[in-house]
């Protein structure tokens, strides 16, 4: 979803009040102890975006990440928004080895309507980039591997995103061309690389 999460207050407060069992009753079979809002959801947001004052549930949206802790402790105060899609996520494997890989995100939101063009749009570009691209029984994560996550978003026409990034410094897999700086390169490559060399 992409806007705001829905908040039934009365409902909040049937769960401060204990008159509904958090998790969906899943732990009502032992004894708890009463729920607490403060500790068992926010708290455990990991943006700290939430704050209850006076029985009334508040959510920064903009901080809010989506990870949706806070809608399966209290599913029926908190619902995610209207605004519903998909994301898209490439490259995904299972190697022997190394284990199950989740794929990468390419697409953080798309609308998911009939007759779903956008969505055709950017697997036919990524098809099309594998096909001319990729070797002989070659997966497109092992392609994306090889030539970097740029040269998937250049076919594809997607602008590279902050949520392309795994974690900061980690990712390499946006460069930027010398065209796409402001103020271009000034500097003498030969330079900038003498102190760095072995």
């Amino acid at each position: 979803w992409k806007d705001d999460i829905e908040i039934d207050h009365d409902a909040v407060e049937g769960y401060v009040a204990g008159e509904i069992d958090p998790n969906g009753g899943a732990q009502s079979g032992r004894d708890w102890g009463a729920f607490e809002i403060q500790k068992e959801v926010l708290e455990l947001c990991p943006t700290r975006c939430m704050k209850c004052e006076d029985g009334k549930l508040d959510i920064d949206n903009m901080e809010c990440r989506g990870c949706m802790h806070c809608i399966k402790v209290m599913p029926r105060a908190l619902r995610i928004g209207k605004d519903r899609g998909c994301s898209m996520l490439v490259g995904a494997k299972a190697p022997i080895l190394d284990g199950a890989q989740m794929g990468s995100l390419l697409v953080p939101f798309v609308k998911v309507e009939e007759p779903y063009e956008e969505i055709k749009e950017v697997v036919d570009s990524i098809w099309n980039w594998w096909m001319e691209e990729g070797k002989n029984r070659e997966r497109l994560g092992e392609l994306i591997k090889r030539q970097g996550f740029q040269k998937l978003l250049e076919p594809t026409g997607i602008a590279a995103v902050p949520q392309h990034v795994l974690e900061p410094g980690q990712t390499p897999y946006t460069f930027w061309k010398e065209d796409e700086v402001e103020r271009r390169w000034d500097r003498d490559v030969n330079e900038f690389r003498r102190p760095h060399q072995r």
